[in-house]
């Protein structure tokens, strides 16, 4: 029995309501944007900032180091005190998220959405990857699009649009954040079209996988 599940997905291909509903039927937590506020308390910044920052500022700091930028200032979100150089607000809000989700991955029992849990977690001396599923949930684009519009009353160019920006900026801030590349099947046990079966059945088929692993 898997007891850590994290689900990665395309945008629109429903991965948010599939892992709700496999957390539903296996009776786990389910984590997502409450990772926002959990994060919040940790770094002290603000839910609303780390709401903005995530996957926009995808610049961490150990690949600007590697190029050889340069962190003085307030550069690319950096700050400092006394002097002393401060990681940028990108890494922090990362750094944030990453205990966050160790310390629910730790309690078990629990399915996460996004936020490169699939990696933080499989990266982790703290966790027996023998209770991980790491899920990666993708779509055809007429599905994804009828979604879309379905729930966002957003026209099919518009849609199309958002799709695109919203899957470059978490492709961008996981291939930063992460040795791993985003939607690379390497980083993933499962990788499942939702389009193919549904959402429901998508998710049943993940919550039986989990009980029989």
């Amino acid at each position: 029995m898997k007891k850590i599940i994290t689900i990665s997905r395309e945008y629109g291909s429903g991965g948010r309501l599939i892992g709700k509903l496999v957390a539903e039927s296996l009776g786990y937590d389910f984590y997502d944007k409450e990772i926002i506020d959990m994060a919040a308390q940790e770094s002290g910044l603000s839910p609303d900032f780390i709401k903005k920052t995530e996957q926009n500022l995808s610049s961490g700091f150990l690949y600007n180091l590697l190029l050889g930028s340069s962190y003085s200032g307030t550069a690319n979100g950096a700050s400092s005190i006394n002097g002393t150089q401060m990681l940028p607000l990108a890494d922090q809000v990362f750094n944030a998220e990453r205990k966050v989700i160790l310390d629910l991955a730790k309690k078990g029992n629990c399915v996460i959405v996004g936020r490169c849990a699939d990696y933080i977690l499989n990266t982790s001396d703290e966790i027996d990857s023998k209770s991980l599923l790491n899920v990666f949930i993708y779509g055809n684009l007429e599905e994804k699009l009828k979604r879309i519009e379905d729930l966002y009353k957003e026209p099919e160019q518009a849609a199309k649009k958002t799709i695109q920006q919203i899957d470059k900026r978490r492709a961008n801030h996981y291939n930063t954040f992460t040795e791993a590349t985003w939607g690379d099947r390497k980083n993933y046990d499962i990788m499942i079209n939702s389009s193919t079966a549904g959402i429901e059945e998508t998710a049943r088929l993940i919550s039986e996988i989990a009980k029989h692993q």
